[in-house]
């Protein structure tokens, strides 16, 4: 499991004093409000912990202040960058909820127990998620995020039990 979960991409700054816009990877874009602190990971991969001194909203876009940037040269070298949480600082989920992050790279398994490929990626639409599986012969299974479909996940394990709907 990941310790980290992305919660957002620096875009670019916004004025002169040091705020910078950020495009939210979360669900909840108010989930901003209430955050005291991010982690920034830079490319040599070290993290960079800022304490956020206040939040305001423009379209789609969270715009943060962080303490001990004051100026748009102070951060502008951020530009790009991704912002995480810790796992403790996230938001919480509702029962048969899971992170993005902790669902990548899982085994799918159908309900005999039939090795079904790789989830690679997860698609979220408007209605519902959908999971991309990627297939030993190369194809891709797109498989709903609906409990008709999604049978039993276990983060721990990493592995999920599926039915494939006829058709798919």
């Amino acid at each position: 499991m990941e310790q980290y979960l992305q919660v957002g991409i620096i875009s670019s700054t916004h004025g002169v004093h040091g705020e910078v816009k950020v495009f939210p990877t979360t669900d909840d874009v108010n989930r901003f409000k209430k955050l005291k602190e991010a982690l920034l990971r830079l490319p040599s991969g070290e993290q960079l912990p800022l304490k956020i001194v206040s939040v305001k909203f423009f379209k789609q876009f969270a715009i943060l202040k962080f303490e001990g940037y004051d100026s748009i040269n102070d951060i502008e070298k951020y530009r790009g960058l991704s912002l995480y949480v810790s796992r403790e600082n996230a938001v919480r989920l509702a029962k048969d909820e899971y992170y993005i992050a902790d669902l990548i790279g899982m085994r799918v398994v159908d309900e005999e127990g039939q090795e079904l490929g790789e989830l690679t990626d997860v698609m979220e639409t408007g209605a519902n998620d959908v999971y991309v599986i990627a297939m030993p012969d190369g194809s891709e299974l797109l498989l709903p995020a609906i409990s008709q479909c999604i049978l039993h996940v276990d983060v721990e394990e990493g592995f999920m039990r599926v039915h494939v709907l006829e058709g798919l």
